[in-house]
């Protein structure tokens, strides 16, 4: 057993606690075994699960390749889609256009 459980696959929460062989998430009441968590989720930057069309923000200011100018921190990014790849998320941003993120600079927004 790892020594941080993962977050939970259905809602996200961080609060996850293990039973024998089973991981259990108080928030949702899921249950998991670690066995079961695919190794193609992809997360953000601080463990978050991320799907297609959520919004995240960009943590770090990023350079942009042909641009002069960089994606600063903060900026919001609505309806990503999750590609395979070097760059797991393919977005458009507004001013930059179409655009290839890696996921260990965004976060997830919560609603």
């Amino acid at each position: 057993m790892p020594d941080t459980l993962p977050t939970c696959p259905e809602c996200g929460a961080d609060f996850t606690y293990a039973v024998d062989a089973l991981l259990n998430c108080p928030a949702c009441g899921h249950e998991w075994s670690l066995e079961t968590v695919a190794d193609d989720v992809v997360r953000d930057a601080v463990g978050n699960i991320l799907q297609d069309g959520d919004t995240v923000t960009v943590i770090k200011d990023l350079k942009v390749k042909g641009s002069s100018t960089a994606l600063k921190v903060g900026t919001k990014v609505t309806g990503i889609r999750l590609v395979s790849g070097d760059h797991d998320i393919d977005c458009k941003i507004a001013g930059f256009g179409q655009m290839g993120l890696k996921s260990q600079f965004v976060k997830k927004v919560m609603d």
